[in-house]
């Protein structure tokens, strides 16, 4: 069998270079793989750090430029059997990353899985408790419900040249596809043991912006999900309490304290600006999605304490 890694690029040399070191070293049981990378303009060596590789090298026009018809166009450019989705600006963990992302596609026991997500000390403190909430410890195969994250994730081609990712949604491509593909009885899972570092070189503003654009296609997604003016100001505040106290219990507090009140404050400004409606939805439907965890488990999960991601030529990465 064949999977094909897709990573879709604009100015990512900061990390690319790791993330195909890792790809180097996987260890795989007969699964071949290639690389290809779909870029959307860069002017920072991205492509030639991907030519060093041996990637293969597509395009997209920022004009063109969307994040399911990059995808698309990305898909179709390769040969494999599995297409694995990747972010310029994630690194696998260790090397077993794209075996335990693909088998559970290869038994039979899902068409499409995402692995976890995790930060270093390089990330936002509330960024990496928002991937302990949605990318816990524990796998399932399947799992409930449509939720999946691009970032970090495989899907069988034969599912994609079904489906494909529709190219007019302004990002969260990955949950709408999931969702019409459960909805036509296929199965996503969860892989907590196929983990990536994801990094966030971001602004204040496009933090902001990404989780305004986030919004606006959950609201295409699941118009029902909405949030108020009284609900972003409550979870403004309810989620900084819980970081300030994450972080006190982890020994980040001194550190970033203010960076986590400058993070939820754009990161909700931002969800309310891009879902606000007049609509109704039911407390607990809202707050699965908008509400910031309490989960105690997720104050004690080891990836919040102090942690560096060493560079991939520094040898054997962590275990996760």
């Amino acid at each position: 069998m064949r999977a094909s890694i897709v990573i879709r690029t604009l100015n990512e040399a900061r990390h690319l270079g790791d993330l195909l070191a890792m790809v180097d070293r996987q260890i795989t049981n007969g699964l071949e793989h290639e690389v290809v990378l779909i870029d959307s303009g860069s002017t920072d060596g991205t492509v030639e750090i991907a030519r060093e590789y041996g990637c293969k090298i597509t395009t997209i026009t920022k004009e063109e430029f969307s994040f399911g018809r990059s995808l698309n166009r990305g898909c179709a450019f390769g040969s494999g059997d599995i297409l694995v989705l990747i972010s310029g600006h994630c690194v696998p963990v260790d090397e077993h990353w794209l075996q335990n992302l693909c088998q559970p596609l290869m038994d039979g026991v899902c068409s499409y899985t995402y692995g976890r997500q995790v930060g270093d000390d390089d990330s936002h403190y509330s960024e990496r408790r928002i991937f302990a909430k949605y990318f816990p410890e524990e796998s399932a195969l399947p799992q409930e419900g449509f939720f999946c994250n691009n970032a970090n994730s495989a899907v069988l081609r034969s599912a994609w040249e079904e489906y494909q990712f529709d190219e007019d949604l302004t990002g969260l491509e990955d949950m709408e596809l999931a969702k019409r593909m459960v909805a036509n009885g296929h199965k996503v899972g969860y892989v907590a043991e196929a983990p990536v570092f994801h990094h966030h070189d971001e602004t204040w503003t496009s933090v902001r912006r990404r989780f305004e654009r986030e919004a606006i296609a959950l609201q295409q997604i699941m118009p029902d999900v909405t949030i108020s003016q009284l609900d972003r100001g409550r979870y403004i505040v309810t989620s900084i309490a819980l970081d300030l106290r994450s972080a006190a219990l982890t020994g980040h507090l001194g550190s970033c304290w203010a960076n986590i009140f400058r993070y939820r404050w754009h990161q909700y400004t931002g969800s309310y600006k891009g879902n606000h409606g007049l609509r109704r939805v039911s407390r607990a439907r809202k707050e699965k999605f908008f509400y910031p965890s309490t989960n105690e488990r997720e104050d004690q999960n080891d990836w919040l304490k102090p942690h560096r991601r060493p560079a991939a030529h520094e040898g054997q990465q962590p275990k996760g």
